[in-house]
């Protein structure tokens, strides 16, 4: 096949492989934001009249074409062809003859992958967001079913002051959520079309950035012709610093997860079915996948660092490096995506052992319940308090005293007794609720208008988009 760069000698074949292997089996997955792309800068070329109408007619049928193999996954990025720009070029020369060799007018390959990566972005982006909405839906209702079962709440690994089911599942509710707006700020920022920078420099052509912009969907036109290039691999690295939080409390929710379904703890109770065995000890119940999430955000954090590491350092203008941004960025995207739906079919089979929790609510966690006791009845200072009941406690403790038990009634009336705003007996689950009604809103107003600017430019309204992976 025709390079999009080929002049009148044979490139080397060795070189050829090790540019070009790996990056045409990824471009399979921006063939359609390629035609998108192409679509919008086509249209322009027609209004600037570099295009006729009638040529642009028959753009149009022939990208519609690819989008419908696309879809049915039957066209094929050869690595021949280098990129997925070269293969719809090479094909629109094969079906239109010259008007297909038109297409490239006043555009580049570098400014052409950055639109196909945004608007890869903004798709994979949107389905990140619904993930981690229903993971948050998730966690909130099994926070409201125990909100006031029992829980010791845990410092430095030892026992510490009581807590509860429902304000241990909502913080991680509230976690995810403080990660979406970490989302939404990468969203924005990916939300800038790159097309007309060319090659960093602009064209000596009267093109209309904003029409391509606008029949896109971006929130705006990137200005600067350069910056718009320097930002390849950045852009990708704030988006993997959002996901890197994701995975940060997906990685805190399975330690948590794995400890308290231990014997040893016997807090919460998981179905066999989703556990795996062992070749060699027939009892086991592994709780394997929660592992992996815990041991992939490690994953996670080298993605991020190896785009970082990519990007640092390079000069101005588009250099070959980029490149290699593009396998660990699509790779991150796939990663907590996978991460957030193992954790939600978690999450959604996981299951109080209540007896458990209550006989772990030992008296010691009350210690400071009644050191307050004594300021208020005593009217000592706290600091007096805690030595006297410091001293009580500590000598119980090392002469193995027994410590009275509470029943589940007595723990949940100290739970309700801990009612100030976001404690144990009122962790703010509606507040929370309220957030991802409101995030999930304005989502869900981002995607309206991305999938009616797409499906205007195609002219198709059922043209597959947003749609999971």
């Amino acid at each position: 096949m025709t390079k999009l760069w080929q002049k009148s000698y044979t490139p080397n074949a060795q070189v050829e492989r090790f540019e070009a292997a790996q990056n045409s089996i990824l471009d399979t997955r921006l063939i359609r934001h390629d035609v998108w792309g192409s679509l919008a800068h086509v249209t322009m070329l027609e209004h600037i009249g570099i295009l006729t109408t009638e040529e642009l007619h028959t753009l149009k049928q022939a990208f519609n074409h690819i989008l419908q193999l696309e879809e049915i996954g039957e066209f094929v990025i050869q690595p021949a062809d280098e990129d997925v720009h070269t293969s719809v070029e090479n094909y629109l020369a094969e079906k239109t003859g010259a008007i297909g060799k038109k297409v490239h007018m006043a555009r580049s390959r570098n400014d052409q992958i950055l639109v196909d990566l945004r608007l890869h972005s903004k798709e994979q982006l949107h389905a990140v967001g619904k993930k981690l909405f229903t993971l948050c839906e998730t966690l909130l209702d099994f926070a409201k079913e125990y909100m006031l079962v029992p829980m010791p709440g845990y410092t430095h690994m030892q026992r510490g002051m009581l807590s509860s089911v429902g304000l241990w599942a909502g913080a991680f509710a509230e976690a995810l959520l403080d990660d979406e707006q970490l989302l939404s700020t990468a969203y924005a920022l990916n939300d800038q079309c790159p097309l007309g920078s060319a090659a960093g420099y602009g064209v000596p052509l009267p093109i209309d950035r904003q029409l391509v912009s606008d029949l896109l969907g971006f929130a705006h036109v990137q200005n600067n012709v350069i910056y718009t290039q320097n930002s390849r691999g950045k852009i990708e690295a704030a988006i993997l610093q959002a996901l890197t939080q994701i995975m940060l409390d997906l990685s805190k929710l399975a330690q948590d997860t794995l400890l308290f379904t231990t014997v040893e703890y016997g807090f919460f109770q998981i179905p066999q079915e989703i556990c795996a065995g062992s070749s060699i000890m027939p009892q086991k119940r592994n709780l394997d996948v929660m592992e992996l999430v815990r041991a992939r955000t490690q994953t996670m954090l080298a993605l991020q660092q190896q785009i970082l590491g990519i990007t640092s350092g390079l000069p101005s203008g588009y250099n070959m490096d980029y490149q290699e941004t593009k396998r660990p960025f699509m790779e991150a995207l796939d990663l907590v995506q996978e991460s957030l739906d193992i954790c939600t079919l978690i999450v959604g089979n996981l299951k109080p052992n209540v007896e458990h929790l209550v006989a772990a609510c030992t008296f010691e966690l009350f210690a400071t319940d009644r050191a307050y006791e004594l300021v208020q009845s005593e009217h000592m200072a706290f600091r007096d308090a805690y030595r006297i009941v410091g001293t009580q406690v500590t000598e119980q403790l090392d002469r193995h005293i027994p410590l009275p038990v509470e029943s589940q009634e007595q723990l949940v009336a100290r739970l309700q007794a801990r009612n100030h705003l976001g404690a144990p007996g009122n962790p703010g689950l509606n507040l929370a609720q309220q957030r991802l009604h409101a995030a999930r809103k304005t989502w869900q107003e981002r995607a309206s208008t991305f999938k009616h600017a797409i499906q205007q430019l195609a002219g198709n309204d059922s043209i597959s988009i947003l749609e999971e992976e």
